[in-house]
């Protein structure tokens, strides 16, 4: 009965997320009025007339449905049979009759942008579209309320299987979306990208195989536009079948702000020689000629066309905003589009892309057609720069937004990871979309991957911008994990997905260095161990995982975390170094070390997700350049190891002088700055040992100890003149010769000596084993306290000596107290570890 209620309670919080990422609930995988698989069979009917997308989208559903419940699924001819029909108002004749029949649920869809009804008919479901696009998203919901997430491929997200599939009766729709435009732009795609599709589909550039899995990702999340790569790749160029494929799949193309009139940068700056330079004031007859190619080219598809101009090679035109000349550029670009197409410029979609210094020819007057979309952006890190003002936002092209979550530019590139903390980015595409901009919204990406989590709040904010509010943002995150990695394990996965954003939004791993945080408050070891926390909880959830989510948890959560984590004690072991360095202390040394380790741990890290994560599917994708800018871009040719400093090894030991602050000094017992062994036995550092560094002690034990000591140095401001407590601490040590307790001296500034018996209550006698002997050695040291005076000394610099008298005495540390030293359990400073002072 238990694992019954357990079972429930998961499901329903699985059909709560659908809910929440999409249409009400229809699906059910236990009973319903309509099953979907009855006889083990599914037949899905597409009327041949219908657009090429739809038969798409239905073959895709095919395989959904068979991935799901194992049962053969066919597209067939005949729709009086079929068990799903899918179609468009107007391109499919039992769509047709079907909105006929039932006038008062389908009527809503006439007229209706991107609108899908899906409904039960009979023993048949209805999945009916107000154009291509609504019937295509109508099926993916139904593959999405099945249990097969958008992101099955781009992120290996498991499929869960169910022998049965339920449909529950009633009409099902999210409405339209309220932005029109809505989609991504893959851009900075060299190295990662360029060599995954390499590796992937063994092309040079982006074919039409790889843009077909962008397209189907950008259906299944209800977006319609992609701007393609741009850098290395020319979209239209490289494959003639890429447009194709886009146009039949139901995407819309656009080219980015600096690729006007459907052409791509590449096509131009591959032909150089051939076309001259790229300035319309010397060239116009030639770029015009290069301008009407690109709208011949897109003649037949919705492809947005881009207007305007900009330098070449995505720069300024001009130093200065030459606001006559560009008015005679849009001219006559509109001019082509017009001859071109035989209809007025006004029907082809337009946009102008108002990107950095570009908005200085709007606001210096520019005239632009009232049907142009004007597309304002951010400032590249996630802020809108400007609005429409209500005269402004009522322009029939309306207003886009570009926006970004992967930048090349100053002061620092962001293509390695994602580094936008979801809250950011509701925060103001609500505010953007408040103040009218609902034309075009557009995502840089970068390599699409590791954007997953982003993306996805991208579109579903473009689809319907008001679903979610300062109240219940995190259930976006919540809905995302639950999508990819079930019920059960969502809550914590989202947790973490939300603080690995957020720690990531403080600074990018491109701008981090040994600077940024604060070494002497304490501020760089709470920020590390942030991670060093997240990261020790992700790995706790990532072994409860079935294995069929690991990939997918180690891509969107377990990798970043890791990453960005790493990246972070590199740095503060460097800023570590540096500090022990100018103090002449030779843990600089070691944390020399530690860079070097954590930096190695990167490469090893970036190889995992290469070549383990999902059997070496994503070869490729995580090799961007992230260690050692010294300017903006990655122009160096490999990721750089931190500069780091070491202490020479002069032979020596010892000679560590100790400065005194805030009213003591506490330092470790190997820190000593002299030694004296006895004639057989050494000194000797136990590494690991006690509650800090380590204990140091003469070795062997059955020989004498006479004639050895420690000297320990420490330095005051000279303010103080008295007695003072000295703190010893040793292990605790019993008294394993049976001669009443074993005894060390300390002796200050060359003063008498004073002996200390520190365990000769460590034993079992009635009167100490419950007070003394117990408590003491549960806590395995023993703190004893000798008050000693303080006297004047040249340049203030003070020496103690501790001299065994027994052998086997581990000294473990030493504090002394001039009135400022507050208990310690760890016999400590505040940030100790950093604040040694020593020299040499």
């Amino acid at each position: 009965m238990k694992n019954k209620i357990v079972a429930a309670f998961i499901l329903l919080m699985f059909f709560s997320s659908v809910k929440a990422l999409c249409a009400d609930t229809f699906v059910n995988f236990s009973a319903g009025d309509m099953m979907l698989n009855a006889d083990n069979k599914v037949t899905i009917y597409v009327d041949q007339n219908d657009c090429k997308g739809v038969l798409t989208a239905a073959k895709n559903l095919a395989t959904d449905v068979n991935n799901v419940c194992g049962s053969a699924t066919d597209i067939v001819t005949n729709s009086s049979n079929a068990r799903i029909i899918a179609g468009t108002i107007g391109h499919s004749q039992a769509i047709d009759k079907i909105m006929k029949q039932r006038k008062s649920d389908m009527k809503q869809l006439k007229g209706k942008r991107e609108m899908f009804i899906i409904t039960v008919e009979g023993n048949q479901l209805v999945i009916a579209g107000s154009d291509r696009r609504g019937t295509i998203y109508g099926i993916y919901e139904l593959s999405r309320q099945i249990g097969v997430s958008p992101w099955y491929y781009w992120a290996d997200t498991p499929i869960e299987k169910h022998s049965r599939i339920y449909i529950n009766k009633g009409v099902y729709t999210d409405g339209e979306p309220a932005v029109r435009y809505r989609g991504i732009f893959l851009n900075d795609e060299a190295p990662c990208l360029t060599t995954w599709v390499k590796n992937t589909f063994g092309t040079d550039y982006g074919n039409h195989e790889f843009y077909a899995k962008v397209f189907e990702l950008i259906l299944r999340l209800k977006g319609n536009l992609l701007w393609p790569a741009m850098w290395g790749w020319a979209f239209y160029a490289d494959d003639e079948l890429n447009s194709k494929t886009a146009d039949e799949m139901g995407v819309i193309i656009g080219t980015s702000h600096h690729e006007p009139m459907a052409r791509n940068h590449q096509e131009w700056a591959r032909n150089r020689d051939k076309y001259g330079k790229w300035n319309y004031n010397t060239n116009q007859k030639v770029i015009d000629k290069f301008f009407k190619e690109g709208i011949e080219r897109r003649q037949g598809t919705e492809d947005i066309v881009t207007i305007g101009m900009r330098g070449d090679g995505d720069e300024a035109m001009s130093e200065t905003a030459d606001v006559a000349l560009l008015e005679k550029i849009v001219r006559n670009q509109r001019n082509i589009i017009k001859d071109v197409t035989g209809q007025s410029a006004d029907k082809t979609p337009q946009m102008w892309a108002l990107y950095k210094e570009v908005m200085d020819y709007y606001d210096k007057g520019m005239k632009v057609p009232e049907d142009v979309t004007m597309l304002l952006c951010d400032d590249n890190w996630g802020n809108v720069r400007r609005v429409p003002n209500a005269k402004e936002v009522k322009r029939a092209g309306g207003w886009g937004l570009y926006y970004h979550v992967d930048y090349v530019g100053a002061p620092r590139n962001s293509k390695w990871l994602n580094v936008t903390p979801i809250q950011n980015m509701w925060e103001q595409l609500s505010l953007a979309y408040e103040y009218g901009i609902d034309r075009i919204w557009i995502l840089n990406v970068g390599d699409l991957k590791p954007m997953e989590y982003p993306i996805s709040m991208f579109l579903d904010m473009a689809w319907n911008p008001k679903r979610y509010s300062e109240s219940n943002i995190t259930d976006h995150t919540l809905d995302f994990c639950r999508q990819q990695f079930g019920a059960d394990q969502a809550k914590e996965a989202a947790r973490l997905l939300n603080l690995c954003c957020k720690y990531n939004g403080r600074i990018t791993a491109e701008m981090l260095d040994c600077n940024t945080y604060n070494l002497e408050t304490g501020e760089w070891e709470k920020v590390v161990n942030d991670y060093l926390k997240l990261e020790a909880e992700a790995l706790r959830q990532f072994i409860t995982l079935k294995d069929e989510y690991k990939d997918t948890y180690r891509e969107i959560i377990l990798f970043p975390i890791q990453a960005m984590g790493n990246i972070y004690q590199m740095y503060y072991a460097q800023a570590m170094n540096h500090k022990l360095y100018k103090d002449n202390d030779p843990d600089a040394n070691l944390w020399a070390d530690k860079v070097e380790e954590v930096f190695k741990r990167d490469s090893v890290l970036c190889a995992q997700y290469n070549h383990d994560i999902a059997g070496g599917k994503w070869n490729g994708m995580m090799i961007q350049k992230h260690i050692g800018y010294t300017n903006w871009n990655d122009d160096f040719e490999k990721d750089k190891l931190p500069e780091v400093f070491r202490i020479a090894d002069n032979g020596t030991e010892g000679g560590f002088i100790h400065k005194a602050s805030n009213g003591y000094a506490a330092f470790e017992a190997e820190h000593y700055y002299a030694k004296t062994d006895a004639k057989e036995a050494k000194w000797t550092v136990i590494p690991f040992m006690g509650r800090t560094l380590s204990g140091i002690v003469l070795r062997p034990y059955n020989k004498p100890v006479s004639g050895a000591g420690l000297t320990y140095k420490f330095v005051t401001d000279g303010k103080y003149e008295g007695n003072v407590k000295i703190h010893i601490v040793v292990k605790s040590t019993l008294d394993f010769l049976n001669k009443g307790g074993l005894v060390y001296n300390v002796s200050l500034d060359g003063g008498k000596a004073q002996a200390v018996n520190f365990n000769k209550d460590l034993n079992e006698d009635k009167d100490n084993i419950y007070t003394v002997y117990y408590p003491t050695v549960a806590r395995r040291v023993v703190e004893s306290v000798i008050t000693l005076p303080l006297g004047k000394t040249d340049g203030n610099i003070h020496e103690i000596t501790l001299m065994p008298s027994d052998p086997g005495i581990v000294f473990e540390k030493i504090v002394v107290d001039m009135g400022g030293y507050k208990d310690s359990y760890l016999f400590m400073k505040c940030s100790d570890k950093y604040q040694s002072n020593n020299n040499k």
